[in-house]
């Protein structure tokens, strides 16, 4: 089988380093998280200057037509630079609702806003209780004259503090627990009923608690089929487990070369301590675990377009479940091999560690990735 990038593959990976290699260094990032909202307008609008916003919608929609390498390109990318800006909710997941089950109204009226950078939107979904069952759902939406009425709370929403649209699970009909009876609504921002409490999470990137009372929206805010909308969010999700993925290995490939010019620019007794035969065992085991994972990783991204739901969610579960144990890994060991200055918050490497820990967490963490891969018999 061919790993190899394409010639238009490798271009936009030369593009996207290029970019981000001259415009986001460290000192800039954090100038970046201290805009409103955490994240740079300047930046994102570079991104859709270079078509980055635009790659994974179709032509017809104003788009690259781009698949789930490109996609994997640019999380690896945004990974190393340590990106705060909304990429992932926005294109990844808010886009993937779209492409996935928008109707052509939805595409027309959400998709040319988010290739030229003019709207970014979040996913609504965690619930207090509901931990990583994308089926545990109390928040409503009721009928009503043509519409329906949400109401509900939902935690820890990615860039839900700035978003522009609100993707928003809620359950139609049924218990909390059914897999039946959930919808998915488009939901302006600003509705009357919306309120949200925005902050910094661990990572630097920002997220909210978002509370929904009486929030009315019309018919035509219903991605897909308002009452089994699960297998689509499923879809959506698995999408996005396979992009942090990618950004996960992003990140740990910047570790590992930021901690071996490490070791070979810090002295100890005269020599540098990368001259010490046990730290570079220690450097050659991060690169075995940063190999594994961007194979998984690989793998993954390749899951996503399989036509068969119980094979790509397995294998992007055990992609998943390698990612977290590498990243895990990879961050220890870089803080060990740094010392004392790699838990301070001047230095980088503590950072690509906080970020590699929401990750894991994200959509899942290790052992809840393992008992699923185990459940289903095993990667076929």
């Amino acid at each position: 089988m061919d790993f190899d990038l394409s010639e238009e593959q490798r271009l936009l990976k030369e593009s996207v380093d290029g970019l981000l290699g001259s415009s986001y260094d460290f000192e800039q990032r954090k100038k970046y998280m201290a805009e409103q909202g955490g994240w740079s307008k300047t930046v994102w609008n570079k991104l859709a200057e270079q078509g980055l916003l635009g790659l994974p919608f179709s032509e017809d929609d104003g788009g690259f037509g781009a698949g789930a390498v490109e996609t994997m390109i640019v999380m690896e990318a945004l990974g190393k630079a340590l990106v705060v800006e909304p990429y992932l909710a926005t294109v990844v997941i808010g886009g993937g609702f779209l492409r996935r089950g928008g109707s052509a109204g939805q595409k027309a009226a959400h998709i040319p806003s988010i290739i030229d950078g003019s709207k970014t939107l979040a996913f609504a979904q965690l619930e207090k209780n509901s931990r990583y069952d994308l089926g545990d759902v109390s928040s409503s939406a009721k009928k009503k004259s043509g519409g329906y009425v949400i109401d509900g709370e939902k935690f820890v929403v990615l860039n839900g503090e700035s978003a522009d649209t609100l993707i928003v699970t809620a359950r139609t009909k049924g218990g909390q627990r059914d897999t039946g009876g959930i919808g998915v609504f488009l939901v302006p921002g600003n509705a009357k009923g919306v309120a949200r409490k925005g902050y910094p999470t661990q990572d630097g990137l920002h997220a909210a608690d978002i509370t929904f009372t009486g929030v009315e929206v019309g018919a035509d805010a219903a991605i897909g089929d308002p009452e089994n909308a699960l297998p689509l969010i499923e879809r959506v999700v698995d999408d996005a487990r396979s992009a942090i993925c990618a950004e996960a290995v992003g990140i740990m490939d910047e570790s590992l070369k930021t901690t071996v010019e490490y070791l070979k620019t810090r002295t100890q007794f005269g020599v540098p301590i990368g001259s010490f035969q046990t730290l570079q065992h220690r450097a050659a085991d991060m690169f075995v675990a940063l190999e594994q994972a961007r194979s998984m990783s690989m793998f993954a991204t390749m899951a996503s377009d399989f036509d068969d739901a119980k094979e790509r969610a397995t294998a992007i579960a055990a992609a998943k479940v390698q990612v977290g144990k590498s990243g895990k890994f990879i961050g220890q060991q870089s803080i060990q091999l740094h010392g004392g200055i790699g838990m301070t918050m001047e230095v980088k490497i503590g950072h690509h560690f906080k970020r590699l820990t929401m990750i894991e967490n994200t959509f899942g963490d290790t052992d809840y990735h393992l008992r699923r891969v185990t459940n289903s018999g095993g990667l076929m």
